[in-house]
């Protein structure tokens, strides 16, 4: 439960064997590795393997022809394969025209496809005309146009009356009128034009159609189902050859992948003249993990020396937890990591969160039904936020137990009470008037508690980092944690028991002059450091420092008073189940059973997340605020980058 402790680790070889070890060097998980550049800036001589990637440009193929093919690859490196990129490259190619030309043909016989039934749909609207298609196209004194004409533009022909065509319409859709245009070769051009204007689409007949329309209806029919076989035989055989290619593809683009994420790794290689070396941090356990990955390369040399030996490195954050306290980790990293020389606060935050939410969410049936679910999303979702819930879960019934709640149901439990306790029934009415105001007061000591405690722990890291001014003068350093105790406690005593304690002497030693201190922290610091004490005039000091002092003042009471939530919660969880169980009174036998699932179903969702958020809230604010920074560079390997 602690911050792995950090060793920083220079891997160096002969160039030569540069490939072999970046290869494993990728596989690495326990390997923080730091950019060259850091190093290539600051030492005159180095230098840094930038340089144009060979495989980006196969990959941005592949892609476009994986979206072409309709195909799915995953991305799953491939380290054991051995092609050669141009045999890669001509693969591609090749695919990649043989796709083209079947889209070309595909695309060509949906076009006459289209252009068939088109032609259809002409043919079958002048089936009644007892003329042969041969005597109507070879005439010699009339010219015949079939098409169709956009609705709109039927009503337009009005204005062109004057002209020597004759128009009709065999049928319309909620588009087009189909029909047939008859002009004379003398004012073909001119009609045309006309048409044109109007958005006329000329339908073709098919030169293979002849005789009588039914018999032209019968061809065309014949030879659009002709076409269909020829489309399914084309679609056949791109589905063939997709089949056929995927499996290869997959292991190009595995292949590719692993090549260019080994690729990327040039630029943690620094170069030494004949020599390269790789830096980075790896935990103190993890060295020898590291030496035997590649202990079987000849001349790699794998040096590993304290975590701050090169100032130029910062060492990042690699948390080390228990079973218990792991998950909320996902806490504490939403907020940010510690700081290497800091400490974990995930313990506490699993300690803490786990008290609050069973405090504020106490009920034995509901808790167990939350363990149930956590566990369930943990298993399945392989979720953090479901191990949390078997944690928490587990803390509702504990507190459910001390409540007597199983459901709403707050008298289940009593025969329990009376076996075990000999006690009449449960020991907490949670709802009783004479229970509110210790809740309360309960609460507001519990927040005093984690208050008192946050600054505790800041404290500790003050002197870790021995940083002394901080450490007691700050509001969360001695001046503050003696001022917060000597306050809250003397008004505890003072008005709780009655023990008169706000003497001048005490008021004076352990209130104000704590505060002074908090007051003059910047300019005895700057003092310290040999600075002038008032760099800006003491009147521009004076009035930033007052409204500071007056906002640590004020953050003290709305922090510590924030913690009244946990016995708001409380009172508000027994009053949500209180009116379910009302509303089961109302209604008898399923009704009552329905109104019970539901109800609990409803208060679990919408409480149980109001709560979660509200102890996360307690957690940042009120808490992490006072100890935790989160400005830790996160242990990141290469394979976590993948």
């Amino acid at each position: 439960m602690a911050i792995a402790k950090m060793k920083l680790v220079n891997i160096t070889s002969d160039r030569a064997k540069l490939d072999e070890v970046l290869l494993r060097f990728v596989e690495l998980d326990c390997f923080h590795p730091e950019p060259a550049t850091k190093i290539a800036e600051s030492v005159h001589g180095v230098t840094t393997l930038q340089e144009e990637d060979p495989y980006c440009e196969l990959l941005s193929r592949l892609k476009d022809l994986e979206v072409n093919l309709g195909l799915s690859l995953n991305n799953e490196f491939i380290k054991d394969w051995k092609c050669d990129l141009n045999e890669m490259s001509t693969y591609m190619e090749q695919l990649e025209r043989k796709r083209e030309e079947i889209e070309e043909v595909k695309r060509e016989l949906e076009g006459v496809i289209q252009a068939n039934k088109d032609a259809l749909t002409q043919v079958e609207n002048i089936e009644g005309m007892d003329v042969s298609l041969d005597d109507i196209f070879s005439c010699k004194y009339v010219n015949v146009r079939f098409g169709r004409l956009p609705l709109d533009s039927v009503d337009k022909l009005q204005y062109y009356g004057n002209r020597p065509f004759v128009f009709r319409s065999f049928k319309e859709d909620s588009s087009y009128s189909w029909c047939m245009v008859l002009s004379t070769p003398k004012y073909e051009r001119d009609v045309d034009n006309i048409l044109s204007s109007l958005y006329f689409e000329r339908i073709r007949i098919p030169d293979f159609v002849h005789d009588t329309p039914e018999k032209a209806e019968e061809n065309l029919k014949a030879e659009i189902e002709s076409d269909y076989q020829q489309l399914a035989s084309i679609e056949k055989e791109r589905d063939d050859m997709i089949q056929a290619c995927q499996q290869r593809l997959q292991v190009i683009k595995g292949r590719l992948l692993f090549l260019e994420n080994t690729f990327e790794a040039r630029k943690y290689v620094v170069g030494l003249g004949e020599r390269f070396t790789i830096t980075g941090f790896a935990a103190s356990d993890d060295v020898k993990k590291i030496e035997a990955v590649f202990a079987d390369i000849k001349d790699v040399e794998i040096a590993a020396r304290p975590a701050y030996s090169d100032r130029r490195f910062t060492p990042p954050t690699k948390l080390k937890n228990s079973w218990f306290t792991r998950p909320f980790s996902m806490f504490v990293e939403m907020y940010g990591l510690p700081n290497y020389e800091d400490i974990d606060p995930t313990p506490f935050v699993a300690l803490t969160y786990t008290l609050l939410f069973g405090i504020m969410f106490g009920d034995v049936g509901q808790g167990l039904v939350l363990i149930l679910v956590g566990w369930l999303a943990a298993k399945l979702k392989h979720m953090k936020l479901g191990e949390i819930g078997i944690r928490i879960g587990i803390s509702s019934t504990l507190f459910g137990f001390v409540y007597g709640s199983v459901f709403g149901d707050e008298h289940l439990l009593d025969p329990l009470y009376q076996s075990l306790f000999h006690l009449e029934e449960k020991p907490i009415e949670v709802m009783g008037s004479d229970f509110i105001m210790p809740l309360l007061i309960c609460a507001i000591a519990i927040g005093a508690v984690l208050i008192v405690l946050s600054m505790s722990i800041n404290m500790y890291i003050q002197i870790k980092h021995k940083n002394w001014c901080e450490l007691l003068l700050s509001q969360n350093g001695i001046a503050g944690i003696v001022f917060y105790i000597a306050f809250l406690g003397g008004a505890a005593a003072q008005f709780g028991f009655g023990i008169a304690v706000f003497s001048k002497l005490y008021i004076l030693a352990l209130i104000v002059l704590p505060l002074l201190l908090i007051f003059l922290k910047e300019p005895i610091e700057h003092k310290v450091k040999g600075k002038p004490m008032f760099p800006d005039g003491f009147g521009g000091f004076f009035t930033q420092s007052f409204f500071e002092l007056f906002e640590v003042c004020l953050s003290f009471i709305t922090n510590t008073i924030s913690y009244l939530r946990v016995g708001g919660f409380v009172l508000s969880h027994a009053g949500m189940m209180l009116v379910v169980t009302l509303l089961m009174e109302m209604v008898s036998g399923a009704g009552s059973i329905a109104v019970a699932i539901f109800g609990n179903l409803f208060v679990m969702c919408l409480e149980g997340m109001i709560v979660g958020i509200q102890v996360l809230r307690l957690e940042f604010y009120e808490m992490f605020s006072r100890y935790f920074s989160g400005d830790g560079i996160a242990f990141q390997s290469l394979k976590n980058m993948e």
